[in-house]
C-alpha cells in the first residue's frame, strides 16, 4: 500500500514563503514523475510543477521564477518551494506521485492535500 502524505501548508501574507513537503511510503521500487497541484475553491484541479526521475522540471506559467520543485528519490520526497506568493496561489495543493512498487506497475497515486492561504 502506497501512501503520500503532504506537509507545510498555512496561512502566509502575500510576498511571503512556504515549502510544502510530500513523503511516499510503501514498497516504492522507483518513482517515474512527481507532480504538484492545485485547486482553488469552486475550481478545477490544475497542474502547477513536475520533475521526471531524470530531474527535468517544468512550471505553470502562473508559478514560474516563484516556486521551485525538487526531490530526493532516496528519501521518496518531493519538495514544492514556493516564493514571493500571491492570494490567487491560495489552495489545496496535492501532490501526484507515478511511480512503481514491487507488486504493480507504474501508476498515479494521489496525496491528501494541504491547504495553502495567502492572505493580501
Amino acid at each position: 500500500q502506497v501512501q503520500l502524505v503532504e506537509s507545510g501548508g498555512g496561512l502566509v501574507q502575500a510576498g511571503g514563503s512556504l515549502r510544502l513537503s510530500c513523503v511516499g511510503s510503501g514498497s516504492i521500487v522507483s518513482v517515474n514523475r512527481w507532480g504538484w497541484y492545485r485547486q482553488a475553491p469552486g475550481k478545477k484541479r490544475d497542474w502547477v510543477a513536475s520533475i521526471t526521475g531524470t530531474g527535468n522540471k517544468r512550471y505553470a506559467d502562473s508559478v514560474k521564477e516563484r516556486f521551485t520543485i525538487s526531490e530526493d528519490n532516496a528519501k521518496n520526497t518531493v519538495i514544492l518551494q514556493m516564493d514571493a506568493l500571491k492570494p490567487e496561489d491560495t489552495a489545496v495543493y496535492y501532490c501526484l506521485a507515478n511511480l512503481r512498487t514491487i507488486t504493480s506497475a507504474a501508476q498515479d497515486y494521489w496525496g491528501q492535500g494541504t491547504q495553502v492561504t495567502v492572505s493580501s
